[in-house]
């Protein structure tokens, strides 16, 4: 069995072949493919962790879609003054399937 620990934008994430990733956005190649950064590489018994291996390591994705989170609302008050805020949010994700670990 092997698996992968990925860098995914501020995040790790554990993934396998076709395994689908949800992250924030990244931008693809013209093909619509990204390549992500291994932390942890496992391939049976044998664990890879130092980065002069890594560095060997292609964790390649499809990009499957551009989508966004849900809303969050933000909102400030503060007592006796009139001082209201209300403001809202949406995270910008993208969701990927890994293709190969090499």
């Amino acid at each position: 069995m092997v698996y992968a620990v990925v860098r995914a934008g501020g995040r790790q994430e554990k993934v396998e072949v076709g395994t689908i990733v949800t992250m924030d956005r990244i931008k693809a190649d013209k093909d619509g493919n990204v390549e992500l950064a291994a932390v942890l590489l496992v391939d049976g018994d044998k664990i890879t962790s130092d980065s002069t291996s890594l560095a060997k390591i292609k964790v390649t994705a499809e990009v499957l879609n551009n989508l966004r989170g849900p809303k969050i609302v933000i909102q400030k008050f503060k007592n006796k003054t009139g001082y209201k805020k209300r403001q809202g949010h949406r995270q910008e994700l993208t969701r990927v399937q890994v293709t190969g670990i090499a």
